[in-house]
């Protein structure tokens, strides 16, 4: 049987309460959860390409960011923007005015998805605050994934708006570990400002009587960090509103060249984006991480606690040994979806079905609009080679596939 990342039961109980007063976001939740699950049944025809409502607009705002995470494929230690001219990348970047057109669009031709914002670090792109108001305005869900960046400074905005998800990366309980993972860029303390932003949002809903954003906490599991993941869940458990642990994203060498044939042998040129995630941060302790995935089961479990979710829902020492070490297996995870469901638009303007691995474009927005370019003949086509020639390699530890 085909599986599906899907929301578990604890989290939607849990955090039911702060969806209650927003019913049009829930309505488009379900719709988006249910076609995930039943996609087939709903989508008979899906191999012909043509992909029907986009349920989530992903855009990954900005390349700047203020982190080096060892962790990221972007920045990180084999991050495929290093060497990368960041005034031209700042120059480069789809001006507010034009997201705003776009999520105008969308509504006109009856997508009316969840906005998600990413990067680089989102906050730092001139304007976010005024494209995530506009989205929300429209009736389209905003949400952001951030590492914390101004976050302190724009609390009242995003209550304002409202947010309706805010994704806060995570990644140590405490100043000298987090940072450590997270090194900055220059000077500056990461795990100071992530605190301060949370704080400051939570007031900010008090002060305004709101329930949302919804806060969630974002671990990317890593060998320095898997001994710490409860204790992450402690020192922020009256801080967030969900947990999220990522296994993370990898491959090898050898999986990356594989990647690389059948990728060109599909669409006639080579990739590079991919290798951004060949990296030494996988954890090999196994029983260790097993041991703090149950303990953090049981500890979420009480009716206040937070909830926590695992993305991929992988558990137990030999399950999660083959999800480190045998980059073949996909534990059912074999078929792609999000993009039937989903439109990626990066920093440039440019769209791509994938969103960690976006070397193949089928269009820019600063030329055309998503619903334009959604059933274009390059997303078709694109669609259609995983549809019959089934998953490339790299696809096999890919957030769109495994953390959708």
């Amino acid at each position: 049987m085909i599986k599906r990342s899907s929301a578990g039961a604890a989290v939607v109980l849990k955090n039911f309460r702060r969806m209650a007063g927003h019913p049009w976001i829930g309505a488009k939740l379900a719709r988006l959860e249910l076609e995930k699950r039943f996609f087939n049944l709903l989508h008979p025809a899906h191999r012909n390409g043509r992909a029907g409502k986009i349920r989530q607009a992903s855009f990954r705002i900005t390349d700047i960011c203020n982190l080096r995470c060892h962790t990221c494929g972007q920045w990180g230690d084999s991050g495929f923007l290093h060497n990368q001219n960041l005034k031209q990348l700042r120059a480069g970047e789809v001006a507010p005015e034009r997201y705003l057109e776009l999520f105008k669009d969308l509504v006109q031709h009856g997508h009316r998805p969840v906005v998600y914002f990413w990067g680089g670090e989102p906050m730092l792109y001139d304007g976010i605050l005024d494209v995530i108001a506009g989205a929300a305005e429209l009736g389209l869900p905003p949400s952001i994934a951030t590492n914390g960046t101004r976050l302190a400074e724009s609390a009242q905005r995003l209550v304002e708006a409202p947010l309706f998800l805010l994704q806060v990366s995570i990644d140590g309980h405490c100043a000298d570990l987090h940072n450590q993972l997270r090194p900055s860029a220059g000077s500056g303390n990461n795990f100071r400002d992530i605190n301060l932003g949370l704080d400051a949002v939570r007031q900010a809903r008090q002060n305004r009587g709101r329930n949302l954003p919804l806060i969630a906490s974002l671990t990317v599991v890593s060998q320095a960090n898997l001994k710490h993941l409860v204790d992450i869940y402690e020192t922020f458990r009256q801080k967030v509103d969900l947990f999220v642990f990522y296994l993370s994203w990898w491959i090898d060498p050898e999986n990356a060249a594989a990647h690389e044939r059948d990728f060109a042998r599909r669409f006639g040129f080579c990739p590079i984006k991919h290798r951004g995630w060949i990296g030494d941060w996988k954890t090999a302790d196994h029983e260790e991480l097993h041991r703090q995935f149950q303990t953090l089961t049981v500890r979420s479990r009480p009716w206040s606690a937070p909830a926590v979710s695992i993305i991929p829902p992988i558990t137990g020492g030999e399950e999660l040994k083959a999800y480190y070490s045998d980059h073949r297996a996909t534990f059912g995870f074999d078929q792609c979806v999000s993009i039937h469901q989903v439109v990626e638009v990066n920093s440039n303007g440019d769209v791509s079905p994938c969103r960690d691995y976006h070397d193949y474009v089928v269009g820019n927005v600063k030329t055309a609009t998503l619903t334009e370019l959604w059933n274009s003949p390059a997303y078709l086509k694109f669609r259609r080679s995983l549809g019959r020639d089934g998953l490339m390699p790299v696809c096999r530890r890919c957030c769109g596939l495994m953390g959708y």
